[in-house]
């Protein structure tokens, strides 16, 4: 009898975790009454908590975010009550926090949450839906991360049905959550959404994938998305071998195709959420497939491959990682080749692509100012962060999603090139195995070991990086592409240029808009943001037009006197025009240049079997 109980325990145990019989859950209940006007009511109760201050916490930072965003600024008619229903008063020792003392050992706190930005970081509720980030909506306590979670949702409309990698129940409107990080990591969609979905096997297990889309369009244009959809997921799929072990059988896409939504993409453990403003039907599929691309990699490539510095992600404080630079970078780098990969995209189009992240780091004045290693620290000021004052970012800084991307493109070229069956797909299979499947954050050192074993060359390892990672080297993309048949060159040579300006006419001359780089013609001539251009020679700019034929007239080397208005003051410089410096990828054939079976072999293996279009 004794056996058949402890029989009996351990299957209970195995179905509900031990966390759920050593802890009280943390209750949430939302409901949207005031649809409307953007709010939502919400609940929350802790109990069991002991007898100590309870310490009540908005968060100020997001998983996938590494800036700090304040989401308490739209929390108001804050109360609180204890277990029998009698108010409790709170102090607020800083503005993202609520302190509770008195209490008898339960606490329930209501408050009023505004959300009007439907994205990949905050929240959208409206009448058609509501579109919960988890860190802008949730209040949490100090001290009780391991609670499981209960949330409750209460539709505006019957029609609504609820998306979400929260663990289900039951009741369609009642989910789960195993412990505060799931929870924080699980967006969640209610709205009368299409829904879609098929099934992988990997490694002995069947997984569900979802693609959930709330949209303004008909059926035919989900069905649509959703062939291309599968395609880039089997192409990515075949990168790495096998699917992550979604930790409840499914993924999901959620998706939000609407003129009143935040264009965002922003990956989680087992879904992501992906929102443009555009129409489905009227979307550029190659965009919206890139961003899907993106974050479904990101399912091994982040979620699973994980920087130590962000495991456990801080929902208190901006999160800094030096290796942004791959965790983005080889994503964004992927993102794009899965779709050429998936046949989905021309040679053309993905020359395109890799084109501009060429040019980003061959000619951005950045370089010079920090390795990628370097730029991946300062995402907590550019990774959706907000401030008033003008920035110089643009001689300053690179994004690591394109530094990164371009790392890749190069160490990837390289890999085939001087080792035989080796690729960057074979990386990220030895980090995967390493470190994504055994969920064991890595290190600088550890991709770095990573690279060595994949190779069997610790000395190429540590060149590589000491050269672009931790370097600043820019990589011998001509001869790299040449490999496969791709010619790097300059698009407009010959033609003169004063480097890259943003120019704006609307009811004055020739604004410029963007801060003049570091070296180029208007950056030596002493013009900036904010300048008025008037006149080159005797061409007075009066248009984008004007401009446009003004610098035509004149050849690489040629000077001009340029007349411009500086904070009130007419001034008059010497400009020297340089030659255009933008380059771009174009295969040999349209080239009218003869490629060879190697070179064609190479972009094969690189690219997908159809490497001519």
């Amino acid at each position: 009898m004794k056996d058949s109980m402890n029989n009996l325990l351990g299957v209970v145990l195995s179905i509900f975790p031990l966390a759920l019989w050593a802890a009280s859950a943390v209750e949430y209940d939302v409901s949207f009454n005031n649809a409307v006007h953007h709010e939502a009511q919400i609940t929350v109760t802790w109990r069991d908590i002991g007898d100590e201050p309870l310490q009540i916490r908005m968060s100020r930072s997001s998983p996938g975010r590494y800036a700090i965003h304040e989401f308490a600024k739209n929390v108001y008619r804050v109360t609180a009550h204890d277990g029998r229903g009698m108010p409790l008063t709170f102090t607020r020792p800083s503005p993202y926090q609520w302190d509770i003392a008195g209490h008898d050992g339960t606490v329930t706190v209501s408050y009023t949450l505004y959300a009007d930005r439907a994205g990949g970081t905050y929240s959208g509720i409206d009448l058609t839906h509501a579109h919960l980030n988890i860190p802008a909506t949730f209040m949490w306590a100090r001290g009780f991360d391991e609670r499981p979670i209960e949330v409750t949702f209460n539709p505006v409309d019957e029609s609504w049905k609820v998306a979400t990698q929260l663990v289900p129940t039951d009741d369609p409107y009642v989910f789960t959550a195993p412990d505060l990080q799931y929870f924080m990591d699980s967006p969640v969609e209610l709205s009368d959404f299409s829904e879609r979905s098929w099934q992988l096997s990997s490694n002995g297990k069947t997984y569900t994938i979802r693609l959930v889309v709330h949209h303004d369009g008909i059926e035919a244009d989900v069905d649509v998305y959703l062939e291309m959809a599968k395609k880039v997921v089997d192409a990515q799929v075949e990168i790495f071998g096998e699917l992550p072990d979604f930790d409840y059988g499914t993924y999901t896409f959620i998706a939000d195709y609407l003129p009143y939504v935040a264009g965002d993409g922003m990956e989680h453990r087992n879904s992501t959420i992906i929102v443009s403003t555009q129409s489905l039907h009227q979307a550029d599929f190659e965009q919206q497939l890139s961003t899907l691309s993106h974050e479904f990699f990101h399912a091994w490539n982040a979620e699973r491959i994980r920087p130590h510095r962000l495991e456990p992600f801080n929902f208190e404080q901006a999160n800094l990682s030096l290796n942004l630079w791959f965790m983005e970078g080889f994503t964004s780098y992927y993102g794009p080749l899965a779709i050429r990969r998936a046949g989905e995209s021309t040679i053309k189009q993905y020359a395109e692509t890799i084109a501009r992240a060429i040019n980003t780091v061959s000619f951005s004045p950045g370089r010079s100012f920090a390795s990628s290693q370097g730029m991946s620290t300062q995402a907590p000021f550019v990774d959706s962060a907000t401030s008033i004052d003008p920035v110089n970012f643009a001689n300053t800084f690179i994004s690591y999603y394109t530094y990164g991307a371009a790392i890749g493109l190069a160490l990837d070229l390289t890999l085939r090139d001087r080792f035989d069956g080796v690729t960057l797909d074979s990386l990220m299979r030895q980090v995967w195995l390493v470190h994504g499947k055994t969920e064991l954050p890595y290190t600088t050192d550890d991709l770095r070991e990573a690279l060595s074993q994949v190779t069997g060359n610790q000395r190429f390892a540590d060149d590589f990086f000491a050269s672009y990672i931790t370097g600043q080297e820019l990589p011998d993309y001509e001869s790299l592409l040449a490999n496969a048949g791709l010619l790097l060159r300059k698009a407009n040579g010959g033609e003169a240029s004063v480097g890259r300006v943003r120019l704006n006419f609307e009811g004055r001359e020739a604004l410029i808009t963007n801060n003049t780089l570091i070296g180029s013609p208007l950056y030596e001539a002493g013009l900036d943001r904010g300048d008025q251009i008037l006149a080159l020679d005797r061409l007075h700019i009066e248009s984008q037009g004007h401009w446009d034929d003004a610098v035509q007239r004149y050849q690489p080397g040629d000077t001009a006197t340029i007349r411009y208005l500086q904070r009130g003051i007419e001034r008059a410089a010497e400009i020297r025009f340089e030659e255009d410096q933008q380059l771009e990828v174009v295969s040999y054939e349209s080239a009218d240049r003869e490629v060879s079976e190697a070179q064609f072999a190479f972009r094969r293996s690189w690219l997908g079997t159809d490497s001519v279009k």
